[in-house]
C-alpha cells in the first residue's frame, strides 16, 4: 500500500486494517517477512490514526470555543437589557 492509498483511508478502514493485522501478528501463523511487512504497514496504520483522531480533536476544540464565545455573548447581551 503506498501513501496515497494509505491517505485515502477513512478512520474507520484504516482501524479495521490495523486490527485485521494484530490479530494476524497475535496468531502466529505469518512467515517472518510477512511479519515484517504487516508490522511496518501497522505501524503506518497506526500513525494514520492518530492524525486523523488528532485532527478530529482540533475541529472538537475550535467548535467548543465558538460556541463558548457565542453562549458567553448571548449571555452579556441578555443581561444588558
Amino acid at each position: 500500500m503506498n501513501n496515497d492509498e494509505l491517505n485515502n483511508l477513512s478512520f474507520e478502514d484504516a482501524l479495521a486494517q490495523l486490527e485485521t493485522i494484530v490479530r494476524e501478528l497475535e496468531s502466529g501463523r505469518i512467515k517472518l517477512d510477512d511479519a515484517i511487512a504487516a508490522y511496518e504497514k501497522a505501524v503506518a496504520l497506526k500513525q494514520l490514526c492518530e492524525s486523523k483522531l488528532k485532527a478530529a480533536q482540533l475541529k472538537i476544540e475550535k467548535i467548543d470555543k465558538k460556541l463558548l464565545r457565542a453562549v458567553s455573548y448571548t449571555h452579556l447581551r441578555a443581561h444588558e437589557t
